[in-house]
Formats: structure tokens, C-alpha cells, sequence
């Protein structure tokens, strides 16, 4: 899948892309189904909220789901960041991102290349994000809050937030979020399940607590360049990859395949039961 040029020329304007539609609701049921399993485990890589009970995220489900596997080499997602990379990518960072009804917690105004630069020594914001909604993503559940053009600036000054949820975050202070969003306003990442929206690694954004009856899920593969890959490995691998071989996209049809499987099983059930 490749961008158009007006595609690429937005991007690197505002600094995001929204596409709307990516991903059919059999591919991303295969993937809501998934994300319940990976939250109903008791791994390190599964982080609560404060609570201790609610899912927040669930780093590196690549490597042990087979739906997140086949996504993280999805070429709806991978060729268009290796088109705007210009060249091959390795997976840097992998999170299944919830908001619970109720329970999900705000993400703090941030750049993610803030943090890989500072705790893993990104050499440079060549690195970005593309995240696809595993649910619809509303006004009410906890969107994403975008401020368009941050990403021309470099990186902000930030602190490390230790304190306010239950995962650490180098975070903007209010004084340089207010002076941003005044120049460039706010913009809010809604869709239907299927969408898929890309940023750029320095783009300032957060999220609300989503106070709603209506979950959320979002999946945000973050891709590097293979000659841009991290020089510190001070975090556990499965947050910080290791891992710099350029990915491979697999075919179109990966993540239909499982719902056919999927689809064909339940079919082949109610004989089975009648015997």
C-alpha cells in the first residue's frame, strides 16, 4: 500500500495522517478478540492501570499472539511508514492500548521521541507511529488529542512523570502545551474500528480518562528506520526492542485468514455437537 503525494504532503505539514476505513470488521474482530486473551493474562508485559485490575497496555503482543504477530507485519502498515521513512523499518516499540469504560486513565501530554531519545538513544526522530482503532474511537471513550505542526520544533524540554498514572512519562508542562495549541489548536483523533492514523515521533499529543460505558482500543506500532536503531538498552527489551533486522511485510489476506479459520470453525461446530 503506498501513500498518494497529497497523503505525504499533509503528513509532513500537520505531522499526522488519519485514514479512515483501513481494515475490515472481520480483521479487526480477529484483533478485539485478541486484545481481550492479552489483557486476561498475567504477564510483565501486561501494565495496569493504578487500580492494579484495569488494563492500561500491553507492550510487545507480537511476540506472543498470533493476530498481533500477523499485524505487526501488516503491509497496510508497514509499507506506508517505509515510504515515509524511506527505507526498511524494525519495530521499535509495540502497544495494544486500552481505555476501559470508566477506568482508563489519561495519557499525559507528550513526544515519543522525547523518550527514545532521552532513555534509549534514538539517534535521531527517524521513527514514527501508525495505530490502527481496534473500536470506535468517539468524543466520549478517550481519542488521542493531537496538537498539528508540534513536530516542527524538535524535542520539547520535558519531566519525568513518575507519579500521575502507573507507567513513567517524559511530559510537557502546561505552559509550552497552552503556547502550542494556541498557534496550532487541538486536533481529536476520532473514527469507526478499521481506522488507522499515523504521527510523527515528535508530535505533541495525549489523551483524556475515558469516563464513558464505552472501551477503547487502539494498537500503535512504533517503527524505525533500520539505520536509525537505539544505542542504550536500559529498558526491558519488551518495551524497547532489540531486535534491529528490517520486517517483512507478509501478504495482504494475513489477518482475513484468521477470521476465515475463525468463521469456518464455528460453523463446523454445531455439526460436530449434532453427531
Amino acid at each position: 500500500m503506498n501513500l498518494t503525494s497529497s497523503q505525504i504532503q499533509q503528513f509532513h505539514e500537520t505531522g499526522y495522517l488519519m485514514l479512515q476505513g483501513l481494515f475490515s470488521s472481520e480483521e479487526v474482530g480477529v484483533l478485539r478478540d485478541a486484545s481481550r486473551e492479552i489483557y486476561g493474562l498475567s504477564r510483565k508485559e501486561v501494565v495496569r492501570e493504578k487500580d492494579g485490575k484495569t488494563p492500561r497496555t500491553a507492550f510487545a503482543a507480537h511476540c506472543y499472539n498470533e493476530a498481533f504477530r500477523r499485524l505487526g507485519r501488516h503491509p497496510r502498515l508497514i509499507e506506508p511508514v517505509m515510504q515515509l521513512l524511506a527505507g526498511p523499518v524494525y519495530m521499535h516499540q509495540y502497544k495494544v492500548n486500552a481505555k476501559a469504560a470508566f477506568d482508563g486513565e489519561v495519557w499525559q501530554w507528550h513526544q515519543d521521541y522525547g523518550t527514545w531519545s532521552r532513555d534509549d538513544l534514538m539517534p535521531e526522530p527517524r521513527a514514527m507511529n501508525i495505530a490502527l482503532f481496534i473500536d470506535a474511537v468517539t468524543e466520549f471513550n478517550g481519542p488521542l488529542w493531537i496538537i498539528p505542526r508540534s513536530h516542527r520544533e524538535g524535542v520539547y524540554q520535558a519531566g519525568h512523570d513518575l507519579d500521575t498514572t502507573s507507567y513513567p512519562l517524559w511530559t510537557l508542562d502546561k505552559a509550552t502545551v497552552r503556547s502550542l495549541a494556541d498557534r496550532n489548536g487541538i486536533y481529536s483523533a476520532k473514527g469507526e474500528a478499521g481506522g488507522v492514523l499515523m504521527f510523527h515521533s515528535n508530535l505533541v499529543h495525549a489523551s483524556s480518562p475515558n469516563l464513558s460505558p464505552w472501551s477503547r482500543t487502539i494498537v500503535y506500532l512504533s517503527l524505525c528506520h533500520v539505520d536509525n536503531h537505539i544505542q542504550r538498552f536500559k529498558r526491558p527489551e519488551w518495551i524497547a526492542h532489540r531486535d534491529f533486522a528490517p520486517i517483512q511485510p507478509l501478504h495482504d489476506d494475513c489477518l482475513a485468514e484468521i477470521a476465515a479459520t475463525e468463521e469456518g470453525r464455528s460453523e463446523a461446530e454445531p455439526a460436530s455437537m449434532a453427531t
